[in-house]
């Protein structure tokens, strides 16, 4: 390098670029799997409250205001835990922050099984979304820093796909198993990964910011391969790495910072103000409200979330982000944003046609059309995405403070949603879906206008501005 004060742009562009085939390894793979397995608990908690809200409410006597607080306090303790989520990942490491999550899940999981009344009910939910908030920011990241450049997108995206299984498993268990069993299910996961983490590497990003250079570079040569070169990857980590220092929350609203923000920003809000908190915790009333058997709608809910995020952790990396969040592609799969929309509207003409004769009889198919819909949409592209793009957009520099911001702001949206969404649905179901429709709309504009596609590059070429993507 030339100079002490080259940026990462000129010292990056110093490494020779040869394109390497990095191997998919047995240790890469098992690490990503400790990794995500919190995120099954992730969602067992999203699609708690939606096939037990009956039987809590019963058991503890609540009224429809108490288990609202109680549905949302999830976001709310997400929330403080996204306060807390880039600060410790950043001086503790990821392991320790995943530790700590794991701490707040597991105890906030049987505080629930065993509540008696609703303060340790809400005391549960708080601390189990605590848990899940810290979780939300550093799996993405975790991953994204492990994994080569040809792969990430698929890796990452198995954090959706297993919190789509949690949340699939809380639907179908929600119409036949106790609420308080159901609780202690969701520790389940919190226990493998709580083991599992004393045999898994620490980030070799992290590592190279504490300087324990050698350690990158062992921990970078075990997750890519005995033969693999990792010279090249390792020299891109160490330049950025040292280029980089810590900022202000004032540094953060720089001009050179404002694209990745209001892209980071923008996708958190869009994917929660899409209804999707409130869809998740609540379908089975809304199946209820539509006149459509609630047992059933769960069940079939419970069966197509999962092959629909298997799909999107087929495709990402196949064909990209921007497809599966535009309206677009040759291969007519429709995307997410655009789904989302049709299903919302589709959910508000079930509600508004419900009294009309002659339709009467079709409404709560179109309600549960839409609601299946709603989900596998979501599944597919914007329940992940965000997440995904959020771990790479940001530099090395602006990382831990931004990733704080956006995922603050994705929690506290979502406290907003779930908490007013049965006050909404009481206001007017057919108002309540046909503001998500057009939000939802707005997505596919802002996404087409704004997200860069960020597949095949590193996470230090993607700050490259011959890289077209940020610049």
């Amino acid at each position: 390098m030339e100079g002490e004060n080259i940026t990462i742009e000129k010292g990056l562009l110093l490494v020779k670029r040869e394109e390497t085939s990095a191997n998919t390894t047995p240790l890469l793979v098992f690490t990503t799997f400790i990794i995500v397995a919190a995120s099954f608990t992730f969602g067992v908690a999203l699609g708690y409250t939606a096939g037990t809200m009956s039987s809590i409410m019963e058991d503890l006597d609540l009224s429809i205001a108490q288990f609202s607080v109680f549905g949302s306090l999830l976001t709310f303790g997400g929330m403080i835990g996204a306060i807390f989520s880039a600060k410790s990942a950043d001086a503790f490491g990821r392991k320790m922050t995943l530790w700590l999550a794991e701490v707040f899940c597991i105890s906030g999981w049987l505080v629930i099984s065993l509540a008696e009344n609703i303060i340790w009910l809400d005391f549960g939910r708080f601390f189990v979304g605590i848990g899940v908030g810290l979780i939300s920011y550093v799996i993405p990241v975790y991953i994204a820093e492990i994994t080569p450049k040809n792969v990430r997108g698929t890796f990452t995206f198995s954090n959706q796909l297993l919190q789509n299984c949690g949340l699939a498993t809380a639907y179908y268990l929600g119409n036949s198993m106790s609420w308080r069993t159901i609780a202690l299910i969701g520790i389940i996961p919190c226990m493998i990964q709580f083991f599992g983490l004393f045999f898994i590497p620490e980030s070799p990003r992290w590592l190279a910011k504490e300087g324990r250079d050698k350690e990158c570079e062992a921990v970078l040569q075990k997750l890519r391969g005995k033969e693999a070169d990792v010279i090249r990857e390792s020299r891109e980590i160490m330049i950025s790495v040292d280029a980089t220092a810590n900022i202000s929350m004032r540094s953060l609203f720089k001009k050179k910072y404002s694209r990745q923000l209001t892209i980071g920003i923008g996708l958190m809000l869009l994917q929660q103000l899409s209804g999707s908190a409130g869809i998740s915790y609540y379908a089975g009333s809304i199946f209820e409200l539509a006149g459509f058997p609630s047992r059933i709608g769960m069940t079939v809910l419970s069966m197509v979330v999962v092959p629909k995020a298997i799909l999107g952790l087929i495709l990402v990396d196949r064909w990209g982000r921007r497809p599966l969040l535009m309206t677009k592609n040759i291969y007519k799969l429709q995307a997410s944003a655009f789904g989302i929309s049709l299903s919302c509207i589709t959910l508000a003409l079930s509600f508004g046609l419900k009294g009309v004769p002659g339709i009467v009889k079709f409404t709560p198919t179109m309600a549960f059309i839409g609601i299946l819909t709603f989900n596998m949409m979501f599944a597919a592209g914007l329940g992940a995405l965000p997440w995904v793009i959020m771990s790479e957009i940001f530099p090395m520099d602006m990382k831990v403070v931004a990733g704080s911001l956006v995922t603050i702001t994705n929690w506290f949206t979502g406290w907003i949603v779930s908490y007013c969404f049965n006050f909404m649905i009481i206001w007017s179901q057919t108002g309540t879906f046909s503001i998500f429709a057009m939000i939802s709309g707005l997505t596919i504009v802002f996404s087409w206008c704004l997200v860069p596609e960020t597949r095949g590059l590193t996470l230090e070429e993607i700050q490259l501005p011959r890289a077209n993507t940020l610049s």
